[in-house]
Order: C-alpha cells, then sequence, then structure tokens
C-alpha cells in the first residue's frame, strides 16, 4: 500500500508539473504533441486532439514534448507557426517557468487545505520561565498563553519562536493569564545558537520554554491566505538555504537523498495520517518546482538561461553548443540521480547494521 501512494503522490506531483507547460504552451499556441507521466516505454497512449497522452514504465519523472523541442535532441527545431521555436523569447520563458510555478501554486494550495483541516501543534503556552531572564523581568509566568508579538497574532510555539528569534530590539507582547488579557514589552537577549544546518548564529531569547500542551489549530478563511503564503515562503526558503548549503560544503554531499529517500519519507508521513501526507507532498512539489528552475542544461532553468541568451543577444545559441550541453545536463542529472540512490542505499545498510 505505501508503493503504490508514493507511486500516486509522485505521480500527481508530476501531473501538475507538466500541466503547467501544457496550458501555458498551448495558451501561446504551441502544439503539445506528447504530454506523458513516466520516462520510458509507454505502457498506455491515448491520442486526443492532436496531442499523445502516456503513462510511462518509470515513474521518476514526466515530460511535455512540444513541437520543434526535444530535450533529447536540441537540434530539432520547426518553422511552423505552432512550434515552440518561433515563439518569442518572453513565451518560451513563461512556458519553461510555467512547470514550476505550477508546482508552488500546488503547494500553496495544499496549504491552504491543511490550515482549513487543521494542524496538530503545540500551543504557545509557557510551562517554565528562567530566573533573571528578560521574559521573567517582565512578568510572565507558567500558564501564560502568548496571544501576540508585535500585533501579529500567534497560533502555535512555531510561531512564537519565528516572531522572537530574529529580533533584537524592544518586542511588545500581548497575553492571556487566566481571563485577564494583559500587555508587556521585553527585549531579547542575543546568545549563540546553531541552526538547522548546525551553523554558529546569533538568535534571540526570552528564556521561555513550552508547557507541551497539543492542540488541533484551524485557520479562518481571513486567515488562510496569510498562513498558506508563510508556509510556502517558508519552505521554499529551507529548501533554498538547504541548496545552497550542500553546494558550499557546509552540509554533506551524503545529505542528498535519492527516489528511495522520497518514497520511505512519504511512507512514514502516510502512516502518521493524511494531514502529514499532504504537508510533506507539499514540501515535494516545492522542491521540484525549485530544483527544476537549477541552471542545468536539460531543466527548465537551464533552457530558461538559453533562451535569456537569445533573448539578449538576439541570436540563436550555436547548436553544436547547444547539443554539448544538453549531453553534459543529462549527465550531471545522472550523476546526481546515482548519488542520491548511493546514499540512500548507504543509510539503509547503516540503518540495518
Amino acid at each position: 500500500m505505501w508503493l503504490i501512494i508514493s507511486i500516486i503522490v509522485l505521480s500527481f506531483l508530476i501531473f501538475f508539473h507538466e500541466s503547467g507547460h501544457f496550458l501555458v504552451a498551448r495558451f501561446f499556441g504551441v502544439k503539445v504533441e506528447v504530454f506523458s507521466i513516466g520516462f520510458g516505454k509507454k505502457i498506455w497512449t491515448k491520442t486526443y486532439n492532436g496531442t499523445e497522452y502516456a503513462i510511462s514504465a518509470i515513474p521518476l519523472g514526466g515530460y511535455v514534448k512540444m513541437k520543434g523541442q526535444d530535450d533529447l535532441n536540441p537540434n530539432e527545431v520547426s518553422s511552423d507557426d505552432d512550434s515552440y521555436n518561433t515563439k518569442a523569447p518572453w513565451k518560451k520563458i513563461c512556458i519553461l517557468f510555467a512547470g514550476s510555478g505550477a508546482n508552488i501554486l500546488l503547494a500553496f494550495i495544499l496549504y491552504i487545505f491543511i490550515g482549513l483541516y487543521g494542524i496538530t501543534t503545540i500551543l504557545p503556552t509557557i510551562g517554565k520561565t528562567i530566573d533573571n531572564s528578560p521574559a521573567y523581568k517582565a512578568g510572565l509566568m507558567q500558564g501564560d498563553t502568548i496571544l501576540k508579538i508585535n500585533g501579529n497574532e500567534i497560533k502555535t510555539w512555531r510561531d512564537l519562536s519565528r516572531n522572537i528569534s530574529n529580533q533584537t530590539q524592544e518586542i511588545n507582547i500581548e497575553y492571556k493569564r487566566g481571563e485577564k488579557i494583559l500587555q508587556t514589552a521585553i527585549t531579547p537577549e542575543i546568545k549563540d545558537s546553531k541552526n538547522i544546518f548546525g551553523e554558529d548564529i546569533k538568535q534571540g531569547f526570552i528564556g521561555i520554554a513550552a508547557k507541551g500542551d497539543i492542540a488541533r489549530i484551524k485557520y479562518g478563511i481571513d486567515e488562510i491566505i496569510p498562513y498558506a503564503v508563510n508556509e510556502t515562503i517558508f519552505a521554499a526558503k529551507l529548501i533554498v538555504l538547504s541548496l545552497q548549503k550542500i553546494i558550499i560544503g557546509i552540509l554533506p554531499i551524503e545529505q542528498l537523498g535519492g527516489p528511495i529517500a522520497v518514497v520511505q519519507a512519504i511512507a512514514q508521513a502516510q502512516e502518521i495520517g493524511f494531514i502529514a501526507l499532504l504537508g510533506l507532498s507539499a514540501l515535494i512539489s516545492i522542491n521540484l518546482g525549485i530544483l527544476n528552475l537549477l541552471p542545468i542544461p536539460a531543466l527548465d532553468g537551464g533552457h530558461i538561461v538559453f533562451t535569456l541568451y537569445e533573448w539578449i543577444t538576439k541570436r540563436q545559441l550555436n547548436e553544436n553548443i547547444a547539443y554539448k550541453l544538453t549531453i553534459c545536463g543529462w549527465i550531471i542529472l545522472f550523476g546526481l540521480m546515482v548519488l542520491g540512490l548511493y546514499n540512500d542505499i548507504g543509510r539503509i545498510a547503516i540503518k540495518n547494521g
């Protein structure tokens, strides 16, 4: 069952990505010859309105084959009006970006569902106030529930942490004690800490610990859009920073995961519950969107770079150079896939002793 769910989730995310390319391409009058979920041998096909829709044997990706465009053969061109090649550079960039844009939009929609249904989380109720800390001096006590920080509504302990950790100036806190709503002002202490990547950082603290009360928090109609936007931005920043840390060597290359790691994560999420599965799906969707914008030939980001070159220089990239760069791109992608798979197998071997 977990394998079936994993395939369904990945296929759905890929379908959304390719649908972005498909819809924008059709909007600009480009003929789409093939719309495939998966790679390799086609196991199901149906032709409708000039497009062959297919499900292929390897469910680790997908592709939209437009007239006059082929990732495996960048020299394929067509001068017809309904060809990708004849469209203005800005239209090509819109088509190329649409896949990643669709993935980010999907994550945003999933976060809306998650927020409306409710998330199980730790409440912003104080369980302990450290002696002589800023919170202690400001009069905060065990059992107080933080309601607002600098006017921002606080629903979860994570909201509380986000609104304090990056503050160096005085903050205004509204909190509830019993039936009373009270206010106080606190200047956080700046202390040495570590971020999620293990780097040394300076962070604001006020000296409180969570009580640990857990509840399901729902967001109202007036709150749900800001919640979904914030979660989407937070996840995108986390993924971009993770990629940056791997590239510059702060995170070891062993952290790079492959298809096995993704399937394992999906399996674990579906065991926790439907909302956890939706949350992971949103994260994977954003990850898929961002990775496809990397400036690697054969990815959307690489094609965007080629198109920008064409737009700026007013001339086509040399066909031989484009072909060689695309082949290099496929070699890089294949190498990253093999590395991710190697890391996955290594983690399994270590876990099983």
